[in-house]
């Protein structure tokens, strides 16, 4: 059974192939893939992400939730997520996105703690990592706001549209103060 997580204003809810659509159109808006890791020209190259998405499920290696307003629960605004999970090192790795007509609103600053609780009590892990591009202030307040400590920068490590990028090192630890 997958875990459904709900917030104030939000579902976290299993991504289902419904929501191919709105991970299209997330995932090849210009402004959100901007610093995301992946992106997808058609909508049927789309279907990979919806593959990885079951993956990490059926490996047990990782878990994505699909972001919905309370209101409207069958429409997909957002994902957050865990992979690179390692039960054996009792760490993952997080992300996430959405679609930038949510941006400034508070959904990841809600959202993502009921995730990062989701991992610490249910899953028992007690590392959270977050790789973030450098130059995306906004994902890095949102890290520190929720107490994930910078534990540096991989200067000019990934080639991004022919270009070197650096990216900063976040964490956070079950036995760190949680801030939301």
């Amino acid at each position: 059974m997958f875990p459904e997580l709900q917030t104030e204003r939000f579902i976290l809810r299993r991504i289902m192939p419904s929501d191919k659509p709105k991970i299209f159109e997330g995932l090849s808006h210009p402004d959100v893939i901007r610093y995301y890791g992946v992106s997808y020209q058609t909508y049927e190259d789309t279907q990979v992400q919806m593959d990885w998405y079951d993956y990490l499920l059926v490996s047990e290696t990782g878990i994505w939730w699909g972001i919905c307003d309370r209101t409207v629960p069958e429409t997909l605004i957002g994902a957050c997520g865990f992979d690179h999970l390692e039960r054996n090192h009792r760490r993952t790795e997080a992300g996430y996105w959405l679609l930038p007509e949510y941006w400034g609103m508070g959904v990841m600053s809600e959202c993502f703690p009921a995730i990062i609780r989701y991992a610490f009590s249910e899953l028992r892990l007690h590392r959270i990592m977050a790789v973030v591009e450098t130059e995306n202030a906004g994902s890095c307040r949102l890290l520190e706001k929720l107490g994930f400590s910078y534990e540096g920068t991989h200067r000019e490590c990934e080639i991004k549209n022919g270009a070197l990028i650096s990216l900063d090192h976040y964490a956070l630890l079950s036995t760190d103060p949680f801030m939301v």
